[in-house]
Formats: structure tokens, sequence, C-alpha cells
């Protein structure tokens, strides 16, 4: 990164006002932010109320493959994340065709492929668990399907493969042992991370206090996937298995965001990838457009992203049920370019902003960020 007065300068000179349109695209490019976006975030929506889907009386409305693509690139975005099921038959095999169709696409649309998930909680046949199924099958069935998830990621083109286990977990008390699922996770993650590994991706897994699973998730925070981490990592020598941090997930527990992510570096843990989004606090996963919630959270969070040398991917990962994908996409995109510059700002004072930091007068920090949060 260039020195603070030169980030400053070019932020006050070249970056003044609200950024749009083509001033999103080249701010990213300047600064090195990489946005992405979550396939699914380009199709159709369903829930338990619409169970056929917010579109589906769009006959022009196409969901496949090929069609999220298209609408991700006419966001602007440029990377795109995946999950494995895009890429299998009902047999959970592989194919091929579909496989060359999307390189292709990917290709013309020059999107560059960032992060593959495991899916093991859509089929009913995960109702109970994947890597933490009673069955020892099932979970033999799930570690295959998560190598690979491993195999398509690096066909594909991605530079790192995650594992989000909602269906691991729990639903009423006494309904597992929970010493030994844990056990069962960290046993199952550390194969993949093997498997990842040896493919030359990173591995990371991405925790959520529930739901599916309305007890909790087997990993229900990002502190406790850190821990699993780093006990892959002990057990598999080196560090290449970290965590996904979503923001809303964040929000589902009330953490705060930005401590996570220092808390990730004190530890040593790697940041393998960001999902951006809204939620209220303590709230369900709403996944709403990101910066549309308190800015002066997500500001600090993008500050501590910069401030700790994040250097990867920010990922869409919102469910815009009601609102035109391509729409959603762009103000997602647009809204975190605008956040992310008053990031920026702060950071170009750093020295003097740690300053003010250390005499611990909480009316002078929020003296010194408050017209950059609320004006730049």
């Amino acid at each position: 990164m260039r020195t603070s007065r030169e980030v400053f300068r070019k932020l006050e000179e070249e970056y003044s006002g609200y950024l749009e349109g083509e001033m999103v695209d080249r701010f990213f490019k300047d600064f090195g932010i990489k946005f992405a976006a979550g396939h699914w975030a380009a199709g159709d929506f369903l829930d338990r109320f619409a169970t056929r889907g917010y579109n589906s009386d769009n006959p022009d409305f196409k969901s496949d493959i090929i069609s999220q693509l298209r609408r991700v690139k006419k966001a602007g975005i440029n990377g795109v994340e995946f999950h494995d099921v895009l890429f299998i038959d009902s047999s959970y095999r592989k194919v091929e065709s579909i496989v060359d169709e999307v390189k292709a696409e990917l290709e013309k649309l020059e999107l560059k492929p960032t992060n593959m998930n495991t899916n093991l909680w859509t089929d009913p046949k995960w109702k109970l668990g994947g890597i933490t199924n009673p069955s020892r099958k099932i979970r033999e069935d799930a570690l295959q399907i998560a190598f690979q998830a491993v195999e398509l990621a690096k066909e594909i083109g991605c530079s790192s493969v995650s594992l989000w286990p909602g269906a691991d977990g729990w639903d009423y008390n006494f309904e597992v042992n929970y010493g030994r699922q844990l056990e069962l996770f960290i046993d199952g993650c550390e194969m993949i991370n093997r498997e990842a590994k040896k493919a030359g991706l990173v591995f990371g897994v991405e925790a959520k206090l529930h739901e599916p699973r309305e007890g909790n998730m087997v990993i229900p925070t990002t502190h406790l996937a850190a821990l699993v981490a780093k006990t892959v990592n002990e057990r598999s020598g080196g560090m290449n298995m970290g965590v996904c941090i979503d923001y809303g997930h964040e929000q589902m527990y009330a953490v705060e965001p930005a401590a996570t992510v220092y808390a990730l570096k004190k530890l040593g843990i790697p940041l393998v990838n960001f999902h951006i989004n809204t939620a209220k606090l303590h709230s369900n996963d709403e996944d709403r457009i990101a910066g549309t919630g308190d800015i002066w959270r997500m500001v600090d969070f993008i500050y501590a992203a910069v401030d700790t040398g994040y250097d990867g991917w920010f990922g869409e990962d919102q469910f815009t049920y009601r609102m035109d994908p391509v729409k959603a996409m762009y103000l997602s995109k647009e809204l975190f370019a605008n956040l992310a510059k008053k990031a920026l700002l702060i950071y170009s004072r750093r020295e003097e902003f740690e300053r003010v930091r250390e005499t611990g007068d909480q009316a002078e920090i929020i003296n010194f960020v408050k017209k950059i949060i609320l004006t730049s």
C-alpha cells in the first residue's frame, strides 16, 4: 500500500464525494480490493413462505448457472463463488459437461472463480448432519463429497474450498454428545484439509450460530472455528486451514466483527474468505444488502481487514428476495466501496488515530472518525 500521505491525498482528490459508476471500479482497482458474489445471489430466491420462488411468475427469469453468471457480470462484479452441487448429478457424480460449460462462460465473461463451497445440507440425506452424522456410512459419504469439492475447486480455478456445516449440530438438548460431535468434526476437517493442501488450495470453515439447526450448529462461532483450525493445523502441519467470516453470522450472536478479525490475526489463524451482507443484531441470517445496517460497525470491520493485511476476496452472500438480483448485487458493491473508502481514510491517518486511541478518551476517538463516517 502507498504511504499514508499518498493514500489520504488520493482519496481526498480523486475519490471525493459519493462513489458510483465507473469510479467504484477504479477505486477497487487502485486499492487492490477484490470483490465477488456468490452465484446464488444472482438466482431466484425461495423460502418457506414463497416455496415456488419470488421470481417464479416471470417467464423471462432463468436461474440456471449460466444465467446467474451473466447477472453477476451485469452487476459489474469480477469474482464469483460456487457451490459444488452445481457440478454434480443426483448420484453425487461430477458432470464434466457442466464443468466445461461454466469454465467457458467464466472465460468469456472474464469472471474470476474465488471459492468452492461444499454443500452437505440440501439433500435430505444430510438432515442429521454431514461429517458428524450418526451414521458412519453417511459420514464417509460426506467426506467423499467434500474431497470431490476440492477436486472441483481446483478444476474450476478457485483458490479456496470451504465448508459451512449447516446440518451438523442439534435442535434439542441431549440430542447429541457434544464432545463426540466436535471430535468427529475436527477429524473430518483434518481429512478435508489434507486433500485441499495436496491440491494447492486453502481450506476454511464458516461458522454460524444456528439455522437450519435450531439449537446450535456444531461450530456456532468464528472463535470455535478458529480453535478447530488451530487443532487441524497442528495435526496436519502448516497453516492451511482457516476460517471464512460471514458478517451477518457475527451479527447473529452479536460479537464485534472487527474484533473477530483481530483475534484471528493474533491467534495466527488464516482468514480464508469474507461474506458480506447485513443482518440485525440477535436476528436470523437475513443476508440483506451490505451497508444498509450500522455503518459504524461495518467501517470498523473493513478497517480491521485493512489493518491486519487481509488481501483476499469480499464476497456477497445475500438473498434479496423481493429485489432484482442485478440491482441488489450492484447496490452491495457500491455501498461497500463507499464504506471501504471511509475505512481507508481512517487508515491513511493510522498513526495519528492510534495516538488518540491510546488516550482512552472516548469523545476524542469519536471526534476523530465522526466526519469521515458521516460525510466522506
